[in-house]
């Protein structure tokens, strides 16, 4: 069973799932980027679905072609890089670390300058609906919104600043078979490399390829 939301952007919480979340940092996105996303958006709900094409198939290669147009601008011309700061990268690391193992497998992630990537399975003695400011929603919902809630609070706070610090919504899928799941992990891991951070994805420090999560887990229990 499939619950699904809608605001601005899709998301589904699926009974069992494993999601691929990109979280960005508010305001990470210049506005000259966000008018180009916008028109390359326009153009691509213009375009006819080519003969032979499934309408699902279609509709999965305009969000891969959204997604690769956000993350140029995520790691090639962000306007906001808080995460940089090896300080409250930790900070993001140690949360994501701490309800791993309870609420939810982790199986990779990686801290970016301007975003997060994270591949989750919520577990499943805490897969039921929660309620989250007197709202019921899923469990996909209720991690990420305690994350970005926690990790929101302790970074300003290293900052001395008030305000957003994530975007609002956050970018996410399910991931739904085994071939996919090693892709998305591949694409994680070695996010830092195609954004030129580092040689090798072992060499990015906010990374679960720089050590093992069980590693990471115990350095922040």
């Amino acid at each position: 069973m499939e619950t699904f939301k809608r605001r601005h952007l899709p998301h589904y919480d699926v009974a069992g799932g494993t999601y691929f979340v990109t979280a960005c940092l508010a305001g990470s996105i210049p506005t000259v980027g966000m008018a180009s996303l916008r028109r390359q958006a326009d153009i691509r709900c213009r375009m006819p679905r080519p003969a032979g094409l499934s309408s699902a198939a279609w509709k999965m290669r305009i969000a891969c072609e959204a997604f690769a147009a956000n993350e140029e601008w995520l790691d090639g011309h962000p306007a906001v890089r808080w995460l940089a700061d090896a300080r409250l990268a930790a900070v993001v690391r140690c949360e994501l670390m701490r309800e791993s193992g309870s609420r939810y497998d982790l199986h990779a992630f990686v801290i970016m300058p301007s975003h997060v990537h994270i591949l989750f399975t919520p577990r499943r003695s805490w897969s039921g609906c929660q309620r989250l400011s007197g709202q019921r929603c899923g469990p996909r919902s209720a991690i990420l919104q305690a994350f970005k809630g926690r990790t929101a609070l302790a970074c300003n706070r290293i900052l001395q600043r008030r305000g957003p610090f994530w975007q609002s919504e956050s970018y996410d899928r399910v991931v739904r078979d085994e071939r996919a799941f090693e892709n998305v992990v591949r694409y994680i891991e070695g996010n830092p490399v195609k954004a030129g951070l580092c040689d090798i994805p072992e060499g990015w420090e906010f990374s679960s390829a720089s050590t093992t999560l069980e590693e990471a887990r115990a350095q922040h229990i």
